[in-house]
């Protein structure tokens, strides 16, 4: 009976390594995710942005200054507008989750024009 008395609690180490190692991954796995969430952010904003950049053209107003507002409602940053007729390129910029391993924001492009 005394052996048994010393195995007590010698699962306690073992459990708390596993529950480490796992509140670790799920660390990772919310750092990914934002990582994903804020790329997906900036290429919705960079799609609409390139939409109304040319429906603007379409409409003969101008296309970067209507990418600019749908862009800045979006909480992006224009970084590029180029139009070459009424086909409009839109690359912006949004705000991301920011660690020492990222130093840089999440960045998008799109393009848009008639088909």
């Amino acid at each position: 009976m005394s052996g048994v008395r010393d195995e007590r609690g010698s699962a306690t180490v073992p459990a708390l390594a596993f529950l480490g190692v796992l509140l670790l991954l799920g660390a990772a796995l919310g750092a990914v995710a934002a990582l994903v969430v804020a790329h997906r952010s900036a290429q919705s904003a960079a799609d609409l942005a390139a939409l109304a950049a040319a429906t603007a053209l379409a409409e003969g107003g101008d296309g970067c200054a209507a990418a600019d507002r749908v862009a800045g409602a979006n909480g992006a940053e224009i970084t590029r507008c180029d139009v070459d007729g009424f086909e409009a390129t839109v690359g912006l910029r949004v705000d991301g989750p920011r660690w020492r391993v990222l130093a840089t924001d999440p960045e998008a492009e799109a393009r848009a024009g008639p088909a």
